[in-house]
C-alpha cells in the first residue's frame, strides 16, 4: 500500500526536508510560466529544496526552492529562486540567476525529442539505408552526454551525441541490435542533426536478444516461497518518518539524487542519539574503456547530466518487493515543465537476514542463536539500458550499509565477422560488451552523537618495536588524524585493514573513548585510463575512495552543480578540496566512492543478473557493549510446536 497522501502541500505544514509535492512544484512553476523571458518552448531541469535556508525553517512557513528552466531559442538558462506557499505566505519568485556557460542536464522528455528529430533527418535516413535499415520507426537513439569530446567548432552550443540502436519488430531488445559505425550529433537546442559520423558499414546483430519467458526454452519449475509477518510489519510510518524498532529517520527525494534519508537516529534506552544528518548517493560515473568509435565517448555522471529523481521506476508487488511492503510516492517535475507522481517510488519492508550471533556452550550443550532482522528502504532507476537498485539496511545491532545492486541490458558495440574484441568480450554474434567501470559517489552527513565530528584513518601495523614483539605477532591498530581537507583525499588498503572513523568531540563511553561510528568501503576500482585523458580529467574524484569536507550548503554534489559539458576538474569535490579548511571539530560531511571494475561475461546476456557492492557503517564505540542483547531468542516453528528455542 502506498503511504496516505500528506494533503495539499499549499496549506498543509510539511517538514522542511519532505519531499517535494506535486502541488509545491506546480505552483511554482506556474510563477516562472508566466514569465517571458523563457520563451514559447522551454525546458526545465529540476526544482529541490534550498536545503542550507530550509533547515532553519519551522513547519508551514513554506519552502525556499530552486527550479532550473531553460529558453531554447535564446541559448539561455537560469536558476530562478523561488518560495512555495506556506500558512503565512503566498508562492513566489526571489530571482533569476543566469546559468550563463554551464549546461544543465537532459530530460527524458528532452531525449525523446532529440530521438525524433534523428529519426527525421534525411541525412541520418541515408546512413541507416545503406544497412539495410528503412522503417526508422524501429529505430532507438539515446542521446548521450559529450562532455570533454565536444567538436571545437561546435563547442559553443549545448550538444549531444546518440547511440542508434534497431529493432525487427516492435517487442524487439533494441539495446542487443547496436547499429555499428553511425554517430549522430545533435544540437540540444536547435534539434538539428549537426554531424553525421559514419566509421562504416558492420554487419547488424543476427541473434533475438529477448530475455522475456518462454524465449529460450520452457521456464524451469520452482517451488512457491511465501514472507508473511500475521501482525503485520514491525515499522511504523508517520507521514515521512519511520520508526522501526530503535531506529528512525526522515523519507526524502530530490530530482538529482532519488532517495535521501535525514537525521538518522539511534534510540538507545530513554536517549535519541543521532547519527547521520543526511544520506544520499550523489553522483554516478560509467566511464567505458574501448576506443570503438561508438564507444569511446561513452562516460557519464548519471545523476548530473540526467537525475535520478526522474529516472525512479515505480515498484510492484511481488516483483521488486516481496513481504509486507509499504511505499512512497514521489513528485517529480518533468522536462515540460509538468509535475508527475511516480507511484510507489521507494519501498519500505523487512527482511530476515540469517544469524547474528550465535554460541553453542560444549560443556553444556546450551546453544544461544538470535536471528538477524534488518529495515530496507530502496528505490530503482532506470538509465536507458542499466537498472540500478539502491537498498539502504539498518540492523539491530546499530550497524548501516548501503547495497547498490546492478543489472539490467549492458550497453554493447557491432563488431565485423571473424573478429576477437581486444577492450570486451564477444557476448552474441556480432555483439561486443566493452570494458567499463561504474562509480557511485556518496555523501553522508555526519552527526555522530551530535553534529560536529572529527575523522580518523585506522590502518593495521606490525609492531616492528622486538622488545615489544619478542614472538613476532604482534599487531596495533594505527590511528591518524584528518585535520585538513587536503589530508582527506584517502585511499582504502583492504592488505591494511584500512578504515574510518568518526568520532563524536563531545561525547565519551565507559572507557574514556568517544563515541564513534566506522566506515568501510569493501568495493573499490582504480580507473584504467591515462592520465591526462577526458575519461581521468571529467571524474577526478574516483582517483580516491574517500573525500572529507566541512558542511557548506552550496557543496551539494561530488561532481558539481552542472557537471554537463562543464570545464572540465573545476567544479566538485577536487576543486573545494584545495581550500584546505578544517575539519577539525567540524559539521564533517564524508564523502566514499564505491567503484567496479566491469569485466563483461557471456553469462550477462542478454540481461544481467544483479551484480552487488556496496559500503558499511558500524558502531565503533558508540556503544558500551553488544546492543542486540535485548532480543528475544527465536521461535521453534516445527509441525505441532510454536516454543522458544535455540536458549
Amino acid at each position: 500500500m502506498s503511504t496516505p497522501p500528506r494533503g495539499d502541500a499549499m496549506t498543509t505544514a510539511v517538514n522542511w526536508n519532505d519531499p517535494l509535492t506535486e502541488a509545491e512544484i506546480a505552483e511554482v512553476v506556474a510563477l516562472v510560466g508566466a514569465d517571458p523571458r523563457i520563451g514559447k518552448r522551454p525546458r526545465y531541469w529540476g526544482i529541490a529544496v534550498e536545503e542550507g535556508l530550509a533547515r532553519a525553517l519551522a513547519p508551514g512557513q513554506g519552502r525556499p526552492v530552486r527550479l532550473v528552466v531553460m529558453n531554447p531559442d535564446e541559448h539561455a538558462a537560469w536558476e530562478v529562486a523561488a518560495w512555495t506557499s506556506g500558512t503565512d505566505r503566498q508562492a513566489s519568485l526571489v530571482s533569476w540567476t543566469p546559468v550563463d556557460s554551464r549546461r544543465p542536464g537532459v530530460s527524458s522528455e528532452e531525449a525523446r525529442t532529440v530521438a525524433q528529430a534523428c529519426r527525421d533527418d534525411a541525412a541520418f535516413q541515408a546512413a541507416l539505408a545503406k544497412r539495410g535499415i528503412t522503417d526508422v520507426s524501429l529505430v532507438w537513439v539515446d542521446p548521450e552526454s559529450i562532455t570533454g569530446f565536444e567538436p571545437e567548432d561546435l563547442s559553443d552550443r549545448r550538444l549531444s551525441w546518440g547511440t542508434v540502436w534497431h529493432r525487427v519488430s516492435e517487442d524487439d531488445n533494441g539495446y542487443a541490435r547496436p547499429v555499428a559505425g553511425l554517430v549522430p550529433i545533435i544540437d540540444l537546442e536547435t534539434l538539428e542533426v549537426v554531424r553525421i559520423e559514419d566509421h562504416g558499414v558492420l554487419p547488424m546483430a543476427t541473434e533475438t536478444g529477448n530475455y522475456r519467458s518462454g524465449t529460450w526454452g520452457p521456464d524451469r519449475q520452482v517451488a512457491p516461497l511465501e514472507i508473511i509477518q500475521p501482525e503485520g510489519p514491525g515499522f511504523a510510518i508517520d507521514g515521512q518518518v519511520v520508526t522501526w524498532q530503535n531506529w528512525s529517520f526522515r523519507v526524502g527525494f530530490t530530482h538529482r539524487e532519488g532517495l535521501v534519508l535525514h537525521d538518522v537516529t539511534y534510540h538507545d534506552g530513554d536517549e535519541s542519539r543521532p547519527v547521520l544528518r543526511r544520506a544520499a548517493v550523489s553522483e554516478m560515473y560509467v566511464p567505458y574503456l574501448d576506443s570503438d568509435p561508438t564507444a569511446y565517448r561513452k562516460n557519464f555522471f548519471d545523476w548530473g547530466e540526467y537525475g535520478a529523481g526522474p529516472l525512479t521506476a515505480s515498484l510492484e508487488l511481488g516483483c521488486d518487493c516481496l513481504g509486507e511492503i509499504r511505499y512512497f510516492d514521489a513528485a517529480v517535475l518533468n522536462g515540460h515543465g509538468q509535475a508527475r507522481t511516480i507511484k510507489n517510488a521507494i519501498c519500505l519492508h523487512e527482511e530476515d537476514f540469517s544469524i547474528l550471533w550465535k554460541h553453542v556452550n560444549t560443556r553444556t550443550g546450551e546453544a544461544d542463536v538470535r536471528r538477524s532482522r534488518r529495515l530496507v528502504i530502496s528505490f530503482f532507476a532506470t538509465v536507458a539500458n542499466y537498472d540500478y537498485g539502491f537498498y539502504w539496511s539498518f540492523y539491530q545491532d546499530g550497524m548501516i550499509d548501503l547495497e547498490i545492486k546492478l543489472t539490467g541490458v549492458m550497453s554493447v558495440s557491432g563488431i565485423d565477422d571473424g573478429q576477437t574484441p581486444r577492450y570486451g568480450r564477444l557476448v552474441a554474434p556480432n555483439v561486443q560488451a566493452p570494458n567499463h567501470q561504474h562509480y557511485f559517489g556518496l555523501r553522508l552527513d555526519m552527526g555522530v552523537d551530535g553534529p560536529v565530528n572529527r575523522l580518523y584513518e585506522i590502518h593495521a601495523e606490525v609492531e616492528e618495536d622486538e622488545e615489544l614483539n619478542p614472538y613476532g605477532n604482534a599487531c596495533r591498530m594505527v590511528r591518524t588524524p584528518i585535520t585538513t581537507e587536503a589530508q582527506a583525499a584517502r585511499n582504502t588498503n583492504p592488505a591494511k585493514a584500512t578504515h574510518w572513523l568518526v568520532e563524536s568531540s563531545t561525547r565519551t563511553n565507559r572507557y574514556g573513548d568517544q563515541t564513534g561510528y566506522r566506515l568501510t568501503l569493501p568495493n573499490t576500482a582504480r580507473l584504467f585510463a591515462k592520465p591526462g585523458s577526458v575519461v581521468e580529467r571529467k571524474a577526478p574524484f574516483v582517483a580516491k575512495q574517500l573525500w572529507a569536507t566541512p558542511y557548506d550548503p552550496a557543496q551539494r554534489f561530488i561532481a558539481g552543480e552542472y557537471p554537463n559539458q562543464a570545464p572540465l576538474g573545476e567544479d566538485g569535490i577536487t576543486a573545494w578540496q584545495q581550500a584546505d579548511r578544517s575539519l577539525d571539530g567540524a559539521e564533517l560531511v564524508l564523502w566514499p566512492v564505491v567503484g567496479v571494475h566491469h569485466d563483461p561475461r557471456p553469462e550477462e546476456w542478454p540481461i544481467m543478473a544483479v551484480h552487488r557492492i556496496g559500503m558499511r557503517l558500524e558502531p565503533d564505540g558508540f556503544f558500551d557493549r553488544n546492543p542486540s542483547l535485548d532480543l528475544p531468542a527465536p521461535r521453534r516453528h516445527a509441525a505441532g510446536t510454536d516454543d522458544t528455542c535455540c536458549h
